[in-house]
């Protein structure tokens, strides 16, 4: 199945490492041109570039780093098919324990940041052929912890927000979706999860204690964690000629966690 990504202009936040980085290498592979970014310089010195078109820089947490990814990316590049979304923070806490900033600060990294690059790229956007907003939010936005309220409700706000800017792109020919993983099997998660796994006596490593955790943290028909690249080939099929017509969808790569229709 060709997608018709070869030199398609895709840019993807938060790409210098972690699922962004996959996303970003799987659209290469196809052949389009991919802008990463990293928040600082010093993200990128051990990534290899070669794969890329470039890449931009600029913290999306602030309003003065949004501002200097925008400013970048137009300075250096003329067009833009495919927007992926990718940046975002988790943070620990519970209600009683946030504070004031604690709640902006989640808001604007997952939430804010989003919107902001959107709006401003939105005139490259509307001039591609194939044009393409994937935001990447995580099933919690439709079944929440007690934990994170605060993740939980700027990744909610964020499902919100998706389906809001499908229909005010109306007429556009762009499409707006929402890709939302459950657990990813990224370093920092098997990591975390493995030292889980012997404390608990299941295993000293996290593909001997893999069908243990799923069961625990990540209940699944699969029983596994999702990968980043089962996340990425999500994002690529939206981002395709084939998916022209899915629009405002929350896609959950999940293994069949939520057992929502």
């Amino acid at each position: 199945m060709d997608f018709l990504l070869e030199d398609k202009t895709v840019l993807v936040s938060g790409s210098y490492r972690g699922t962004g980085f996959t996303i970003a290498q799987q659209f290469a592979h196809l052949g389009a041109k991919v802008i990463i970014h990293a928040h600082t310089s010093d993200q990128l010195a051990d990534v290899d570039l070669k794969p890329f078109a470039g890449a931009v820089i600029g913290d999306l947490g602030t309003a003065e780093g949004i501002e200097a990814v925008i400013e970048q990316f137009k300075r250096d590049y003329s067009t833009l098919d495919v927007l992926v979304n990718n940046y975002g923070i988790a943070m620990g806490g519970n209600l009683d324990s946030l504070s004031y900033e604690d709640w902006h600060t989640l808001y604007d990294h997952n939430l804010v940041s989003v919107a902001q690059l959107s709006q401003h790229l939105l005139p490259l956007l509307k001039a591609s052929s194939q044009g393409r907003i994937i935001n990447l939010g995580t099933i919690g936005s439709t079944r929440p912890n007690a934990r994170m309220p605060h993740y939980y409700a700027a990744k909610g706000a964020l499902a919100n927000f998706t389906v809001s800017l499908a229909k005010t792109l109306k007429g556009t020919g762009i499409t707006v979706n929402l890709v939302s993983p459950g657990l990813i099997r990224t370093a920092e998660v098997e990591a975390r999860f493995t030292e889980t796994a012997r404390k608990r006596g299941w295993g000293e490593t996290f593909e001997e204690a893999e069908s243990k955790l799923t069961e625990a943290y990540f209940d699944n028909p699969m029983e596994r964690f999702a990968t980043r690249e089962d996340v990425a080939a999500a994002v690529i099929f939206l981002a395709s000629a084939q998916a022209g017509f899915i629009n405002a969808q929350n896609i959950r790569v999940d293994g069949g966690a939520l057992d929502i229709v």
